[in-house]
């Protein structure tokens, strides 16, 4: 066993590009550390529907140039295989480590295999990335991100010609091609023959943001924003800029890309002190509201005022108040979103007329709804303008928020005045989630497999009227790993994470409202409601 892991790991340094993991693998090696080994290489990271995502490091089990190497020829044959043997390939790639290497790795590749490969001009938004293949008509689309995950990861996200990201059978497939990869001498790389693109492209997606505004609507809110060291700054300033908007109030410490992500535990605006900075400017500055992009920019933020203190408007907020905005505006097509998010948007969809759909999470699936008009999910996703990008965007999102504050402050209102109109309209619709992140993988399996063997009865007192187990699939959703749980009053979604080590669970209350009087007690009822249903919902699935 000791002699046949020092084998494979000596074989994988021999061919390995890489200097850095290389140096990493031979010091490994030299030093016998069979347990670091062992964790290199007890396989391979696995290709799925979100591609690759892992930690930075040599060997199969890590992120780096070989297994890049390895995934960019598995998904060439698998272009070749289904006819697209000549097509362009577009590679797009964010700030992290390594992540322009990924990129011109994967840009070789391509070349080699008799694809057309063109490589963005430097580390841009996804959502730039999701546009161009459409625009140029490419059969593929790479791009190079962890999006908000921690500083020593990068990750490998792959979309087909269509702009979405891939779904199955599509992920097995590629990831047979790339099993079927025995030797990196095999993969030829030429040094030249791609393209990289000059600004065209850019340009083209900036003209297309001003569509997502209503022509003539008010420009007027001031804005707080963070580029949390991602690349969205730039690309947020011109789309503002062109949009007339006050340009916006940049939280300097971190307005810079930098992979290392110094002021941040995680660079997600949903995690815990990641805003801090952002707050400490609005409460100097006094802005309408804060955006805050993460660092691949396909995700937007926003925070408002509350009664004096900033505090962070949640995914499925933002979500109602862009269909509520948008429909005000006369939108039609489909308004879609995940079963994670917020039942709110089936009810403003439902009274507007418009036709809603549910899909499972992510927006690989989102952006496949037939007619897409807007589509969102409670992660900071929004697809507000699906003809251009097939994928969630956080400038274009930015925008649209940014427009719908400035015609509430020409009215003399805030995004929390119509939040209030919404659930006095529609029933206050409250969010929350319990997320576990874990070390070991099995403590996910166990918690699953105790609440499918013992589903609770009732959780807060409201009785559970029925238990969906969602790898079955249902009428509507094809198979995921997911529990359902529809309550009186209340849902519950629990499932793995699809992207870190994490177990997630959703929940939604539904409280009745009579008028803005009953607001308050409303909210301390669904507060209290949401603390008992996570109490509860810890306690039957044992963590």
């Amino acid at each position: 066993m000791h002699d046949d892991l020092i084998a494979r790991a000596r074989t994988w340094q021999a061919e390995d590009p890489d200097p850095e993991t290389r140096d990493e693998l031979a010091k490994l090696i030299d030093a016998g550390d069979l347990t670091e080994l062992s964790a290199r290489f007890s396989g391979t990271l696995q290709f799925g529907t979100a591609g690759l995502r892992g930690e930075l490091g040599a060997g199969p089990m890590r992120m780096n140039r070989s297994v890049v190497i390895r995934a960019a020829a598995g998904l060439a044959a698998y272009l070749k295989n289904h006819g697209h043997g000549t097509g362009t390939v577009v590679i797009g790639y964010d700030a992290r480590h390594k992540s322009a290497d990924f990129a011109h790795d994967t840009a070789a590749v391509m070349t080699g295999a008799g694809l057309k490969a063109v490589v963005l001009p430097r580390p841009l938004p996804t959502p730039v990335l999701a546009f161009a293949i459409r625009h140029l008509g490419a059969v593929a689309g790479v791009e190079v991100t962890a999006s908000h995950n921690p500083p020593r990861d990068n990750g490998y996200k792959v979309y087909l010609g269509d702009g979405s990201q891939i779904v199955p059978p599509a992920d097995a497939e590629i990831s047979a091609e790339i099993q079927a990869v025995t030797t990196l001498h095999d993969v030829p790389r030429p040094d030249t023959g791609w393209e990289t693109l000059d600004d065209t492209v850019l340009e083209a997606y900036l003209a297309r943001t001003d569509a997502v505004l209503a022509p003539g609507s008010p420009r007027t809110a001031r804005t707080v924003y963070t580029a949390m060291h991602g690349v969205g700054r730039d690309t947020l300033l011109a789309a503002f800029a062109r949009a007339g908007f006050p340009a916006p109030i940049l939280v300097a410490e971190q307005a810079d890309p930098d992979p290392d992500f110094p002021t941040v535990a995680f660079p997600n605006p949903e995690e815990p002190g990641a805003m801090d900075l952002a707050f400490a400017k609005a409460r100097e500055t006094d802005p309408d509201l804060i955006i805050a992009n993460d660092p691949d920019a396909d995700r937007c933020a926003a925070a408002v005022k509350d009664n004096g203190a900033w505090r962070m408007l949640r995914g499925d907020e933002v979500g109602s108040l862009l269909a509520a905005h948008l429909v005000r505006r006369g939108a039609t097509g489909v308004f879609a979103e995940s079963i994670v998010s917020s039942s709110l948007l089936g009810r403003i969809a439902e009274q507007a007329g418009l036709p809603y759909e549910e899909t499972l999470t992510g927006f690989k699936w989102i952006a496949r709804v037939d007619g897409l008009r807007y589509g969102y999910e409670e992660a900071l996703g929004y697809c507000v303008d699906p003809d251009g990008v097939r994928d969630k965007d956080g400038i274009t999102a930015a925008l649209l928020i940014t427009e719908l504050a400035s015609v509430l402050k020409e009215e003399g209102r805030t995004l929390l005045d119509l939040l209030d109109d919404l659930a006095v309209e529609h029933g206050l619709h409250a969010t929350d989630q319990l997320a576990v992140r874990v070390q070991d993988l099995s403590v996910i399996a166990r918690a699953m497999r105790r609440l499918r063997e013992h589903p609770p009865a009732e959780l807060a007192g409201l009785p559970v009227t029925k238990a969906e187990d969602l790898t079955q699939g249902t009428d509507r959703l094809p198979p995921t790993d997911g529990l359902r749980y529809t309550l009186t009053g209340a849902r519950v979604i629990v499932r793995p994470s699809g992207t870190e080590p994490k177990l997630k669970c959703y929940l939604e209350v539904v409280v009745p409202v009579a008028d803005h009087t009953a607001l308050p007690a409303a909210r301390a009822t669904a507060a209290d409601l949401l603390t008992a249903i996570k109490h509860d919902l810890s306690t039957a699935a044992g963590i």
